[in-house]
C-alpha cells in the first residue's frame, strides 16, 4: 500500500529569482493556444492558460539551431521558455523545485543506493 506521503511546495516568481543551472522544477507557464492550421484548428485557438509543466532550468542553452539562449527554461519537447518579463509568447511566471524522492532528502540517486531507497521506500 501506498504510504501518506506529503511535500510542500514553495512557489517562486520568475522575475525574483531563478533556479539553480541544471534543476528539474515544476515551471508554470501562459499563453494562449495557438490556431493551428487550415485543415486542422485548435479547437480552443485563442484561449489563454496558465498550467504546471516539469523542466529543466539552464544558464546556458545551446538549441538544436545553434542559437543561444541565456537564463531559460526547456520543457519536455525542448521548446525554450523565459522567465515572465524577457518578451516570450509563452513565459514561465513562476517555479518550484519538484519533491525530493520518497523517504530521502534527494532528488537523484543511482546504483546501489538507488535500489536500496527504493527497497526501503516499497517496504
Amino acid at each position: 500500500m501506498g504510504a501518506d506521503i506529503r511535500a510542500t511546495v514553495e512557489w517562486v516568481d520568475a522575475r525574483e529569482r531563478l533556479p539553480e543551472d541544471g534543476m528539474p522544477v515544476a515551471a508554470a507557464t501562459s499563453g494562449r493556444y495557438p490556431s493551428g492550421s487550415a485543415d486542422a484548428p485548435h479547437p480552443e485557438a485563442g484561449v489563454e492558460f496558465w498550467l504546471v509543466m516539469p523542466m529543466v532550468f539552464s544558464h546556458l542553452h545551446f538549441a538544436e539551431d545553434g542559437s543561444e539562449h541565456h537564463d531559460c527554461f526547456i520543457d519536455s519537447d525542448r521548446l525554450i521558455r523565459l522567465p515572465h518579463g524577457r518578451g516570450d509568447a509563452y513565459p514561465v511566471t513562476h517555479w518550484a523545485y519538484l519533491p525530493t524522492l520518497p523517504g530521502t532528502d534527494e532528488h537523484y540517486l543511482r546504483g546501489g543506493e538507488a535500489r536500496a531507497a527504493l527497497g526501503d521506500a516499497q517496504s
